[in-house]
């Protein structure tokens, strides 16, 4: 299993507003996506940094999904190039079926 976390930082705060319509509107095609556990659309408490989580079933799946393209992509939306870092998830508690 691998974890992905995607940073964009600003120098000003990004728009809370305006993240959470970003993140719904790119929901639709995360919604059932092969290899995908979740995907989660976060801001941190300072406002300068949006960040994207993935967790992928398949280390491949999750290093090929971020292609030249598709960061150039979230560059246009995001207004930031971004910075994508890849995490070995060891462990993971699930508490969702609770």
């Amino acid at each position: 299993m691998i974890g992905v976390l995607v940073t964009f930082t600003q120098t000003d705060k990004f728009d809370r507003s305006t993240l959470a319509k970003i993140a719904g509107e790119l929901r639709g095609p995360f919604e059932g996506m092969a290899g995908l556990r979740f995907k989660s659309f976060m801001l941190d408490e300072d406002g300068v940094q949006a960040r994207n989580f993935y967790m992928w079933d398949d280390d491949e799946k999750g290093r090929s999904f971020f292609t030249e393209e598709l960061v150039d992509k979230v560059t246009g939306i995001y207004g930031v190039p971004p910075k994508i870092e890849y995490l070995d998830i060891v462990g993971f508690v699930d508490n969702s079926g609770t």
